[in-house]
């Protein structure tokens, strides 16, 4: 089946205070998201999520905790982060938490990871 898009969530909040309440919480090691070490560096997106994010065939949308659509936030059973496929009104997780943090910010360990994951579940970009 061919995925149509792919959705982000990260374990994190947007806006302002979200973004700077992450950014304390991660220096104090209070606050974590295996997602946000894989797409950014400390300040801004990491350059080889971008080509990655690019070079991919499908639209990807990014969320945070508050602004995650409905459907997202039952996925996993509310955990964060995910990567999610959607597949025409379907909406299926493609990645978790325990798939994500063993990835350890690498984005060709995602891209590795991801792609496996689509194999197996039968979706293709």
């Amino acid at each position: 089946m061919r995925v149509a898009r792919l959705s982000l969530v990260y374990n994190a909040r947007g806006g302002v205070v979200g973004e700077l309440a992450y950014a304390i919480g991660r220096r104090r090691g209070t606050a974590h998201c295996a997602l946000c070490d894989v797409t950014h560096g400390r300040i801004r997106e990491k350059a080889a999520w971008r080509e990655l994010r690019d070079s991919l065939t499908v639209p990807v949308d990014a969320y945070h905790l508050n602004d995650r659509p409905p459907e997202l936030a039952r996925l996993a059973g509310g955990a964060a982060p995910i990567v999610a496929a959607h597949v025409g009104d379907e909406v299926t997780l493609v990645l978790g938490p325990d798939e994500l943090e063993p990835v350890g910010g690498d984005v060709a360990g995602f891209s590795a990871v991801l792609a496996r994951r689509l194999a197996e579940l039968g979706l293709e970009l």
